[in-house]
């Protein structure tokens, strides 16, 4: 529980009761608010007592009433919680009846200083074991309205069922009055202790709450107690509350002076924040107010010094548009003067110059025209003489071909004649010497075959040769009469290069459309032919000994 008291002002038992009344006349006229809500309540006495319900609020006043706190604050508590009980007292009525009992009729502590087990404890006799499974669910179900919390059975060291329980209450004032309340409806009934201590009738079942000779009895059930709880009397359990609650409100009320110096410094150092800030607030308005009249000064300044200028420019822009107005008037005029002339002089000059291009033109085309035809001229008499000489040759090739067509066909002859003599047989030493003339003669024959056939090449090797070279001087003509222009009409024909349209006449009748095609690949294959210089269009066939 959470309270704020004041131990230096202390009030004498007589003045309690008037220290009440003024506070309970404060809280009666609202002076002092304790309710701030249909269900919400507060004490104005404790700062940690803000939001609590009817019952916290209720139980909060009773117990700081009751326990040994300053004269002051008990009389303060107990008009708090006079003032629930008689002008709150609605909002009591959603609370349980006996809840609401306990609430409104607190225990006080007994004169006789009886002493209770402590936490509040009831003892159950001749409870069935069946009645126990479940952690006694259906004993708890039939004690609710007095609000235990636990059930325990209790059995002997070696797990005997003694026939005996224990059900356990709330450690406050309410579980105290709900444990009474447990005690007296089973001793109204005639099933309290004493009952049970007379006829030990196993018939019924018998409660009461533990007290001392329970606690101390050397039985099960006193050594369950002796574990689970002490023994105290009601004046020690509410001394102990309040020693609990003097150390939280002493904690608290340490926190709150610590809180409360924390925030004493935080608000000077905001103080101070606020200071510095308001000084330098006041620092950039006369530094702004200072900006502001220099920026004017200047602005203004400016201001001038754009007028006059743009006064100046514009007076200087009409200087210079008349100036410019008059320079174009003068050159009209001149232009007009000088422009005959100029287009006189222009034609001529013109006129000139195309005349010199020409003449240059004609000057180059007829020099180059020369040179083309004096390298015609020198490769038409090259040719001319590499020809004779190609016939001179051709014809000596003839007549080496037939000799060597002649050697072969002596050759075979000879041969002929070698196998007859082999097959003679019995002739002696003249068919062997025969033979061996007739053996070196078509040696000798091959060889001078091989001989005219090595001399019938060279000639076809100088002539590709020759060949070759003359495409190459073509190529380079034709080269040196390509920049004669279009003025120019030159024909060169390349020396064996074959005529298509011969080939083109020869197709059309055969192929029809595909008549062009056909000449071009027939015409492409001769070419091919004619380069080959092994090629030979013309072939020999030999019938019995003569070609």
């Amino acid at each position: 529980m959470e309270c704020s008291s004041d131990e230096s002002s202390e009030l004498s038992d007589i003045d309690i009761h008037d220290y009440a009344d003024k506070a309970y006349t404060d809280l009666k006229s609202g002076r002092l608010v304790a309710r701030f809500g249909a269900d919400r309540f507060r004490c104005p006495f404790c700062p940690g007592k803000e939001d609590c319900r009817y019952n916290e609020l209720l139980q909060h006043a009773i117990g700081v009433g009751a326990s040994n706190h300053a004269a002051e604050v008990k009389a303060n508590h107990l008009a708090l919680a006079n003032h629930l009980k008689t002008d709150h007292a609605d909002a009591a009525g959603s609370l349980p009846p006996r809840q609401a009992e306990a609430l409104m009729n607190p225990p006080r502590p007994l004169q006789d200083q009886e002493l209770f087990v402590w936490p509040w404890m009831g003892i159950l006799a001749n409870v069935p074991v069946e009645e126990t499974q479940r952690g006694g669910a259906i004993i708890m179900q039939q004690l609710a309205g007095f609000k235990p919390i636990r059930f325990d059975a209790v059995h002997c060291p070696d797990g005997v069922y003694t026939g005996f329980a224990i059900v356990r209450f709330k450690k406050d004032w309410i579980g105290f009055k709900d444990a009474l309340g447990f005690h007296n409806y089973h001793k109204s009934h005639h099933l309290g202790k004493t009952d049970w201590e007379a006829n030990k009738c196993e018939k019924y079942m018998f409660a009461w709450l533990t007290k001392e000779e329970d606690y101390r009895a050397d039985d099960p059930v006193g050594k369950f107690l002796s574990e689970n709880g002490d023994l105290k009397t009601v004046a020690e359990v509410q001394q102990e509350m309040s020693r609990k609650t003097d150390t939280l409100i002493a904690r608290l009320t340490s926190q709150i002076s610590a809180k409360s110096k924390y925030l004493t410094e935080l608000e000077c150092k905001c103080n101070q924040m606020d200071l510095a800030l308001q000084r330098a607030m006041e620092d950039s308005d006369s530094l702004n107010q200072r900006y502001n009249e220099e920026m004017g000064k200047v602005q203004s300044t400016a201001r001038e010094h754009s007028l006059n200028f743009f006064h100046e420019t514009d007076q200087l822009r009409k200087q210079l548009d008349e100036k410019a107005n008059d320079i174009k008037r003068r050159s009209k005029q001149l232009s007009e003067i000088v422009a005959q002339t100029d287009m006189e002089r222009r034609k001529l000059e013109n006129e000139r110059t195309k005349n010199d291009g020409q003449d240059d033109s004609l000057d180059m085309a007829r020099i180059e025209q020369e040179k083309a035809n004096e390298s015609v001229r020198i490769l038409v008499e090259k040719y001319e003489k590499e020809k004779e000489v190609a016939l001179i040759e051709t014809l000596q090739l003839e007549k080496q071909l037939d000799e060597k067509r002649r050697l072969e066909l002596d050759i075979q002859q000879l041969r002929g004649k070698l196998g007859v003599v082999k097959h003679m047989d019995g002739e002696g030493v003249d068919v062997k010497k025969r033979s061996e003339e007739l053996n070196k003669d078509p040696q000798d024959r091959i060889d001078a075959a091989e001989d005219l056939e090595e001399l019938n090449q060279a000639p076809t090797i100088k002539e590709r040769m020759t060949n070759d070279e003359i495409k190459l001087e073509l190529v380079g003509l034709q080269g040196s009469v390509d920049p004669l222009g279009p003025g120019s009409n030159i024909g060169i024909r390349r020396m064996g290069q074959v005529d298509e349209k011969p080939f083109v006449e020869a197709c059309k009748p055969k192929y029809g459309a595909e008549a062009d095609a056909k000449a071009l690949e027939l015409c492409s294959m001769w070419q091919d032919n004619l380069r080959d210089a092994n090629w030979h269009p013309f072939k020999i066939a030999t019938t019995g000994e003569k070609p």
